[in-house]
């Protein structure tokens, strides 16, 4: 009768202790919140981290500290975040580059973009414009194509992130030209260095891009996708502008550690569904360039695992995979 009884203490025990993680679910979120942004400040991924962060903390109702980790292809963030503690309260707003991109572009990252992750929520899109500088000659990427057949290896152009280094081997795949590639650790500083003319081109998300566009600094040929954007609808895109089989864009999304409670998730994932069906966030957003839409974690961590595989193919067939 006493190992009985005590066999139904340390059940009770064992239901209380197993009770705790749900306990401490609900009650989530009870302190601030830290935002890991891979990019550094004033990049597209940063400037819309920033409106969700703000968003998101009047729905929670706790502070969102956004904390900037950049460098090494969005690796370090990710590396920082997939070692915290999976309570959810590190998260991690990112984009193809750290999860579809780094994988391939380089030998070896320490971390597995699928299990060592939790997907909480798609973000949106950030699509990417081509930008030179306008003391070029070209008008459009015809005559950018044009100029690289006649000096080969002397136009240069600029990366802050993955998508950018992908769409520049990309291009001279497609258009069979000879382009020198300069790297940054975030986007502001090759686009000061496109504005500066050191570099003469760069594709750059709108949010980054589209102000030195409208201030006349940078001059758009075209966006990176297939078809033409409905934020810069006068735009061409690759296809049109003459070369075929072009369509990139950066995605972004939401994560926490791997093992996350399934309650954080799914209040998290419902916040962001909040922010993003706001018409005045969503207005603000598309000011910034950035398509704002939602997703379940399951349809996103789909998503992550496919976007992995597409982007290890395109960076394959522009030659520039990491063996």
């Amino acid at each position: 009768m006493r190992l009985l009884r005590l066999l139904g203490a340390t059940l009770v025990g064992g239901a209380t202790v197993l009770a705790l993680p749900a306990a401490h679910a609900a009650d989530y979120p009870n302190k601030p919140i830290t935002l890991i942004v891979p990019f550094p400040a004033g990049s597209g991924t940063d400037a819309v981290g920033r409106i969700f962060g703000a968003e998101l903390s009047t729905i929670l109702g706790q502070q969102i500290v956004v904390e900037n980790k950049p460098g090494a292809n969005a690796t370090i963030a990710a590396s920082y975040v997939a070692r915290a503690k999976p309570d959810g309260y590190t998260l991690f707003v990112t984009t193809n580059t750290s999860h579809s991109a780094a994988p391939w572009l380089m030998k070896n990252i320490p971390y597995d973009p699928v299990k060592d992750f939790t997907p909480i929520a798609r973000g949106g899109n950030l699509p990417f414009i081509l930008v030179a500088n306008p003391k070029r000659p070209w008008k459009t990427v015809a005559d950018l194509v044009a100029d690289a057949r006649q000096h080969p290896g002397r136009i240069t152009y600029a990366s802050g992130n993955s998508t950018g280094i992908v769409a520049g081997a990309t291009l001279a795949n497609r258009a069979k030209i000879d382009i020198l590639h300069v790297p940054y650790k975030g986007t502001p500083q090759g686009l000061t260095d496109v504005v500066g003319g050191q570099v003469d081109f760069m594709f750059t998300d709108l949010a980054s891009g589209l102000p030195f566009v409208q201030s006349g600094q940078l001059r758009a040929l075209a966006v990176s996708t297939a078809e033409r954007s409905a934020i810069v609808p006068d735009l061409p895109s690759m296809a049109e502008s003459g070369v075929p089989d072009f369509d990139l864009n950066s995605w972004n999304g939401y994560f926490g550690p791997a093992g996350m409670p399934p309650e954080v998730v799914a209040k998290l994932n419902d916040a962001i569904k909040q922010v993003v069906a706001k018409p005045d966030v969503r207005k603000r957003l598309a000011g910034l360039g950035f398509d704002a839409f939602s997703s379940s974690p399951e349809a996103f961590g789909q998503f992550v695992g496919e976007q992995r595989d597409l982007w290890g193919k395109l960076i394959r067939d522009a030659g520039i995979e990491q063996q």
